[in-house]
């Protein structure tokens, strides 16, 4: 089993990255912006891209301010519309 197929993996990079965008998914699925399903969807589309390795160190990265994702990440248009709500 690689780095791509850890389902736990997955889950914590995609809330990370939602992280680095400035968006907390847990108050989005609490307020109705995001839906479980949509949250799923997430993680798997984060399982499939492939970019495991490359996020982690994007994720350890040190910032104070939101950053943009790298514009091929297959989350980077859901995170920047929940950006715009939060």
């Amino acid at each position: 089993m690689g780095i791509d197929s850890n389902l736990d993996l997955h889950f914590w990079i995609t809330r990370g990255m939602g992280r680095r965008m400035g968006v907390n998914l847990s108050q989005a699925i609490q307020e109705g912006d995001l839906t479980h399903a949509d949250f799923a969807t997430m993680i798997t589309a984060c399982r499939t891209c492939g970019r495991s390795e490359f996020c982690l160190a994007l994720l350890s990265e040190r910032g104070s301010a939101p950053d943009a994702l790298p514009a091929d990440c297959p989350n980077r248009r859901v995170l920047e519309s929940l950006r715009t709500v939060h």
